[in-house]
């Protein structure tokens, strides 16, 4: 652990005016984002007395390593840059509001020529727009329900193109929940109408429709026809049922949003009821690990960031009235970035009596049961996880804590297609974005023990580098302190002096390394993984392998393995990360194999590659088209010009280099897949 004087900087060093300050560790991570009216006096608190501090406090000053800051014109440019750089970041240290489950939403892709109707999960995109949340049940049977009247497109590009192709609709075409754009049964500008009109309804205006369909079934009856109008009847009761679904709360030109947390020392839940037109449209929640000293209104105020930052400018998502427990810090400066954000203008209230409040108590109880439900869930998992955590710490006699794990693994088919995969456990839960694929070829794919050499001295040569890189970049600081100070503090003249004129934030770093390198083998694996760390001069990451006959754990240069108990966590650990290793490497090496399995008549074209190759069948079909076609006519497909149109023909010709071609094979069953 660093100590907090060693980088401290001298008092008037720093500037007294409003800005934004991070946090590094010894790696370069930003470990804190903070914000400040006053950059001098906050700073200062922080190393005025730092045995004084709170323990989460205390921990992230001696794990950092040094502290930068960037100074704005404003307050509220201040809350626009912390959000920013907490969300490029996203240091450990700072709250991070994480969904207690995974929410549906229903999607429609306005961006597309005949829009489609989905559900979808994860981040937003632009150009669609979004309803809900939901949960799993609801959402598949209002959108089931809504495609009878609104028959919009719901299939698959891959179904639609496979329908546009053959001419005939896929199976809810026949059944008339779609409307069929694929085979032309309705125009493009009429499909984007049934969309818009989908929208509409999803957006509140279902009164509207459902007025129209009565005097559509009136209409039906007045003329006799009662086919027609039994089919509108019993799309009025379709719309009315999803309609009535959500129960009203509040008057019907209410849109508003209401937030709730409960909260105990170490974590705090937090749920929110999406109101739109007087009615309960969806529903959401949140966890948050207190690792900050925060107050209710720095949690409200975060919250508030974190969650219309990401989402809540798009789509319309944005409602009149946000109604919190309490009051966040910086109301004014976070109410006027949020009307910015909705274009127009939000207000940030407590509702203190009447509908307004008592439906805040009711999502207040909401938080309190999803708490208990978290801890009770959670309770198992994380007393398991740091249990295999300090077993594995002390069965390997480790000297420092196991926050993160790597895990190395070789794929191949007797010596074939070598690949090799990494994958990431930080605190004992896989991180899948650090998760990492390796091509090996050349004298590297000579054998296991070559390929790990090669696999880990990749790895860490790029933390090396950046290594190296860090500090060129301190040293270069250390001769220029005043001029960089100079620079945050007075911007170039007719340069604003907010966001990204003062500090450029850098990309997220991967390559900070782990504590403990795990390798799928025995003795022979880590050695040759040892030795590639020991040629890189690294020396504070630790090697173990797990074998797989005995699930025995080797150390580098140790003649007899370490035996951990079979019902050790430790060990369990340990084998999950072992098989998530193996199931990488497998997935990555058969789709390696598979696409050298497919040989096809083309391939031995000279000057013939991959992209002109699909060229040229997409503009004919298929090889059989390709060999019966003459040079004048391959000179018509994108990107074959004469002298290739030349060769293609030379090729396929009797009396050339083609006379024999090779048509496409499937290598592993036999199976003659071009002709």
């Amino acid at each position: 652990m660093a100590n907090p004087a060693s980088y401290r900087p001298k008092t008037g060093e720093i500037p007294t005016n409003p800005g934004v300050y991070r946090f590094r560790d010894q790696h370069g991570r930003v470990i804190y984002v903070g914000k400040a009216k006053s950059l001098r006096s906050r700073l200062n608190s922080y190393f005025a007395n730092p045995a004084g501090l709170l323990p989460k406090t205390y921990a992230m000053v001696h794990a950092a390593s040094s502290v930068e800051w960037t100074v704005v014109g404003s307050e509220l440019e201040s809350l626009q840059l912390e959000y920013t750089w907490i969300k490029e970041f996203k240091p450990r240290f700072n709250v991070v509001f994480r969904d207690d489950k995974t929410y549906p939403y229903l999607a429609v892709t306005l961006n597309e020529k005949y829009p489609r109707v989905q559900v979808m999960r994860g981040d937003k995109r632009k150009g669609t727009r979004y309803f809900g949340p939901y949960t799993a049940g609801a959402i598949r049977e209002t959108m089931d329900t809504l495609l009878r009247v609104f028959p919009v497109r719901s299939c698959s590009a891959g179904v639609f193109k496979r329908a546009e192709a053959s001419g005939r609709p896929c199976l809810l075409g026949y059944i008339d929940k779609c409307s069929a754009p694929c085979v032309g049964r309705i125009s493009p500008p009429d499909h984007r109408a049934l969309a818009e009109d989908f929208c509409a309804f999803m957006g509140g205006e279902a009164k509207r429709f459902i007025v129209k369909l009565e005097k559509q079934m009136a209409e039906a009856v007045a003329e006799l026809d009662y086919e027609r109008a039994a089919r509108v009847r019993d799309d009025i009761s379709a719309l009315r049922k999803v309609f009535e679904r959500n129960a009203v709360v509040l008057a019907d030109e209410t849109d508003a949003d209401i937030f709730a947390l409960h909260e105990d020392e170490l974590e705090a839940a937090v749920q929110v009821f999406h109101v739109r037109g007087g009615r309960i449209r969806g529903q959401r929640g949140w966890v948050v690990e207190k690792v900050e000293d925060s107050t209710t209104p720095d949690l409200v105020e975060h919250l508030l960031q974190q969650v219309y930052g990401e989402d809540g400018d798009s789509h319309g998502r944005l409602p009149r009235e946000v109604l919190v427990p309490v009051t966040p810090s910086n109301a004014d400066e976070l109410a006027q970035w949020l009307s910015g954000l909705r274009g127009a203008k939000v207000d940030i209230r407590v509702p203190q009596r009447g509908d307004k409040a008592t439906l805040l108590s009711t999502v207040r109880e909401n938080a309190e049961h999803a708490l208990k439900l978290h801890k009770t869930r959670r309770a198992g998992d994380l007393t398991v996880r740091s249990q295999a955590l300090q077993e594995l710490q002390e069965a390997l006699d480790l000297p420092v804590p196991l926050l993160r794990i790597e895990c190395f693994d070789v794929s191949h088919v007797q010596g074939t297609n070598v690949v090799a995969s990494m994958v990431v456990v930080e605190d004992g839960l896989p991180k899948k974005s650090d998760y990492r694929k390796f091509s090996v070829t050349g004298p590297a794919a000579a054998d296991d023990t070559a390929a790990m050499h090669d696999v880990l001295t990749r790895r860490f040569r790029h933390y090396l580098q950046d290594k190296s890189a860090q500090v060129d970049e301190a040293a270069l600081s250390a001769d220029g302190p005043d001029l960089e100070q100079d620079l945050e503090q007075e911007p170039a003249q007719g340069q604003d002096s907010s966001l990204d004129t003062t500090t450029p934030a850098p990309r997220a770093k991967f390559a900070y390394p782990p504590n403990l390198v795990v390798v799928d083998g025995g003795k022979p694996q880590v050695n040759a993984a040892a030795r590639a760390l020991a040629d890189l001069g690294i020396e504070d990451v630790y090697v173990v392998g797990l074998a797989k006959r005995l699930e025995e754990v080797w150390l580098p240069d140790s003649d007899f393995p370490v035996i951990l108990p079979r019902t050790s966590q430790g060990l369990y650990l340990l084998q999950r990360i072992r098989d998530e290793a193996h199931r990488f490497a497998i997935s990555f090496h058969r789709q390696k194999r598979g696409k050298a399995m497919t040989v096809s008549a083309l391939d031995g074209v000279p000057g013939l590659g991959a992209s002109k190759r699909k060229a040229l069948l997409a503009h004919f079909g298929s090889v059989k088209g390709v060999k019966a076609a003459s040079a004048a006519e391959l000179s018509q497909a994108k990107g074959i010009g004469p002298a290739l149109a030349s060769a293609i023909v030379n090729h396929f010709a009797p009396d050339g280099a083609g006379a024999a071609p090779v048509p496409a094979i499937n290598m592993t069953t036999g199976e003659v897949i071009e002709t």
